[in-house]
């Protein structure tokens, strides 16, 4: 069985940096598409960004791109998001997702694609 294990999160001032992990275990396939999203209530999951665990570009959403960074570790079997430069607009609770590798891994896929995912971290920035 599958399972995503966030961590990370908390509190940080604006210009600030965190960053997220997911632990993944029980994993069953060679490679999963693997991403993070994030929530604010009353408002839809909002899809940040996605990666391939085997090797391949990453995607990014335009809001983040250039603050993000997705990667994972496989000796590790984490994911990791590096965010930098927050601003209290990226405060939300983030989602750690995952799916068996698929031709078309990337943001156009929403977070109810993915077949597995993690409980949340939340984030909180402050101005």
């Amino acid at each position: 069985q599958v399972q995503l294990v966030e961590s990370g999160g908390g509190s940080v001032q604006a210009g600030g940096s965190l960053k997220l992990s997911c632990v993944a275990s029980g994993y069953t396939y060679n490679s999963y598409c693997m991403g993070w999203f994030r929530q604010v209530p009353g408002k839809e999951r909002e899809g940040l960004a996605t990666i391939i665990t085997g090797g391949g570009t990453a995607d990014y959403v335009d809001a983040v791109k250039g603050r993000f960074t997705i990667y994972y570790d496989s000796a590790k079997n984490t994911l990791y998001l590096q965010m930098n430069s927050l601003q209290p607009k990226d405060t939300a609770m983030y989602y750690c997702v995952a799916d068996p590798w698929r031709a078309n891994c990337g943001l156009g896929m929403s977070y109810n694609n993915f077949r597995h995912r993690g409980q949340g971290t939340q984030v909180t920035v402050s101005s």
